[in-house]
């Protein structure tokens, strides 16, 4: 949510920096939005003011025998009455139009995010790890995967496109892909791990920046509870409503957990193989920061994402997004990109936002800084640590052999028993 101060002590900033995202200037009827409603707010006031008044004059009147005023008296405090209703319906109408109007447009972006339509002006910050050479054409997860358990046509059969069955060693090594990303994180990165809920009610999806404007890419019961899409949304939704002891800050929390998204935005891509899933297992990074620590604690963030990279041995690149490209409670992000050699391509597997006080406005999330007597709303952060299936993916397309064998990373081996290779017999 934007501040509404802000836009009227600053509104062409405001148009200004969303401008750079793309939006058409919207200050003018933000603040004649704003202008009817605290109008509005003000009569409304002042006519339950006088109606109090009124009412007490009354009784007064009548003491003293004065029935002509007192009269008087009653039937202004009945056309107060009656009135009230059309000024609270209006009131309702203009401040729905005003919050409607503010929740549908996105974060303004931060001072160094490069300007940008879409993903061909992201800018590559650094690159880590040493591509392979193979001595043999590597091929893509979608073929190679089939013969060692993962198992496309399964998964198609019971649940329709975009759903994958896993088998044997496959299974096993996705789950310690898991298991490993959430140790990590909690063991040397200090996260608290999470068990948190996977449905959840409209505010928790509404004040992670889900809701309107991503319904449709989200699933939803018939009960009214939304399957989480990532577990962003439940830890960063469980300090909703609540005023934070400023000792606290940084809160940090992970969780592995089930994620669920219908992708009606993105028809048509990843069709094929494992990289795009409606239900698929994520790692999520949550911090809760102070505003003065939460571009540190972002650059914390990712090098929480990559050192999973850098333990798995997959190269990657990070790249910092434009404004075109990023998401819509962003402020800034950077995104890790996995090489994937049968794809002969860098690929998302990690995206890592600084969202600013975007969300904890939404959500009514503040604290109070030490010494002061107002509250301040804290900055939010999330990213992923890293998103399951697209690291197993990477893992199958970088340790392939010739021979249609996985060798298994080594620091994986503790995971799957001490197996150090996934082959077709297994």
């Amino acid at each position: 949510m934007h501040d509404l101060r802000y836009i009227r002590d600053n509104p062409e900033a405001f148009d200004t920096a969303l401008a750079r995202r793309g939006a058409e200037p919207v200050s003018a009827t933000i603040l004649d939005l704003d202008a009817s409603n605290r109008a509005l707010q003000t009569k409304m006031q002042e006519a339950l003011a006088r109606r109090n008044e009124a009412s007490k004059a009354i009784g007064a009147a009548m003491g003293q025998g004065d029935k002509e005023t007192a009269e008087k008296l009653k039937a202004e405090v009945a056309e107060i009455k009656q009135t009230m209703p059309e000024w609270e319906a209006e009131a309702k109408e203009v401040g729905d139009k005003l919050h409607n109007l503010l929740a549908g447009l996105p974060n303004p972006p931060a001072d160094d995010v490069p300007q940008g339509a879409d993903e061909d002006d992201n800018v590559e910050v650094s690159k880590w790890g040493t591509l392979r050479e193979f001595d043999f054409e590597p091929q893509e997860h979608a073929d190679m995967g089939p013969a060692l358990g993962l198992d496309f046509e399964t998964g198609a059969s019971i649940s329709g496109a975009r759903f994958t069955f896993l088998r044997g060693q496959m299974a096993r090594l996705h789950r310690a892909l898991g298991q490993f990303m959430l140790d990590h994180q909690t063991n040397t990165h200090g996260y608290t791990e999470c068990a948190p809920p996977l449905l959840v009610l409209d505010k928790a999806m509404y004040g992670t920046d889900k809701l309107p404007k991503f319904a449709e890419d989200s699933f939803q019961t018939t009960e009214g509870h939304w399957l989480i899409p990532t577990a962003e949304v439940s830890l960063t939704a469980s300090v909703q409503d609540q005023i934070i002891d400023a000792e606290r800050l940084p809160i940090r929390m992970t969780a592995l957990t089930q994620c669920f998204r219908s992708e009606a935005g993105s028809a048509g891509k990843d069709t094929r193989g494992f990289i795009r899933q409606h239900q698929f297992e994520k790692v999520e990074l949550v911090s809760v920061t102070k505003p003065e620590d939460s571009e540190a604690e972002h650059d914390r963030m990712t090098t929480a994402a990559e050192s999973v990279l850098q333990a798995l041995e997959l190269p990657y690149r990070k790249v910092l997004l434009c404004t075109g490209d990023m998401g819509f409670g962003a402020r800034k992000t950077y995104d890790l990109e996995v090489w994937l050699p049968g794809q002969g391509a860098y690929r998302e597997i990690s995206s890592c936002s600084n969202t600013g006080d975007f969300q904890s406005r939404r959500m009514n999330t503040r604290f109070k800084p030490e010494g002061e007597k107002k509250t301040v709303f804290p900055h939010t952060l999330n990213g992923s640590g890293l998103a399951v299936g697209r690291t197993l993916v990477a893992v199958l397309e970088n340790y392939q052999q010739a021979d249609g064998s996985v060798t298994v990373p080594d620091i994986l081996k503790s995971y799957m028993g001490d197996i150090t290779k996934l082959g077709p017999a297994a």
